[in-house]
């Protein structure tokens, strides 16, 4: 593993990530300096069957330092899977994507082949893999899940919106809450154009539970950054409760408004978001 001179915990906090494709390795530096958590060299889609070879054996002199690095492998039983599990081993990389996650046993199989100490992120994309989202999040390797909404909404025939997918996100959320693990991943914004409705779709995430999300533009960074962070309502509200809390005792009231420990807890959370948002404009 390479020390990185921006550290980000896979299994905790926030994790926002661009994809950037394995055969533009000019681009991987300029990824890195996006303001992005991570960023992850996509050997899978973005990649086309007679390219997969010669990007896997150019990333050893490719990948850069300065940044935490993970590797989108092409999914178990496809023809370049094993390949890239070998090629994985020997590189710098802070994790591994795993696409088409669709069963705990499949996950712990991909670890054992990669070796003690390399963390997974399984995309779930299918109905299969959310029905066994809950024992994928239990998995010692997993570091956290990862929303494939696209291949999601293709695999069930349904719309790719916001009321279509709900019941899936929550699901997620509720996964990985119960193996006591980091916030989900959510799936791309599509519309590269329209920074809004990156940052919106960060923020209806965050709402839901997540605490990351897929980019697959540099531009889509800084508004999904800001999606992430509480508002200025948001803040005076949690500085507000916590005072209170701190002068008055255990159970106070607030605005007529009962606030006990549960609120304090939302309430830390909503500061904590803060700190990271302040701690990614300090280091762009």
């Amino acid at each position: 593993m390479s020390e990185f001179a921006r550290p980000v915990s896979l299994r905790s906090g926030r994790l926002v990530a661009l994809f950037v494709p394995a055969t533009r390795p000019d681009r991987f530096a300029k990824a890195l300096a996006s303001g992005a958590d991570a960023i992850i060299i996509d050997l899978e889609d973005a990649v086309g069957h007679g390219e997969k070879a010669g990007a896997r054996a150019a990333l050893a002199a490719a990948i850069p330092a300065g940044g935490p690095v993970l590797l989108r492998i092409n999914a178990s039983g496809t023809p370049w899977h094993a390949e890239d599990l070998v090629a994985a081993r020997s590189l710098p990389l802070a994790g591994i994507m795993l696409p088409k996650a669709e069963s705990r046993e499949e996950v712990e199989q991909v670890a054992a082949r990669l070796g003690e100490g390399i963390a997974l992120i399984p995309l779930i994309e299918s109905a299969r893999g959310l029905a066994a989202a809950r024992s994928i999040a239990a998995a010692p390797c997993v570091a956290r899940l990862a929303f494939g909404s696209i291949d999601f909404a293709a695999d069930l025939g349904c719309a790719h919106t916001r009321e279509a997918l709900l019941a899936a996100r929550s699901e997620l959320v509720l996964a990985a809450r119960l193996a006591a693990g980091a916030g989900p991943m959510d799936g791309v914004t599509t519309r590269v154009d329209d920074v809004g409705l990156a940052q919106d779709d960060a923020a209806h995430a965050v709402a839901l539970g997540f605490a990351g999300k897929l980019c697959i533009h540099p531009g889509q960074i800084a508004p999904v950054m800001t999606g992430f962070a509480p508002t200025a309502e948001e803040v005076t509200w949690a500085e507000r409760i916590l005072a209170a809390l701190d002068a008055g005792g255990s159970v106070v009231t607030v605005d007529g408004a009962m606030v006990d420990a549960p609120v304090r807890l939302r309430a830390e959370r909503i500061l904590a978001r803060t700190e990271a948002a302040e701690r990614s404009s300090d280091e762009q």
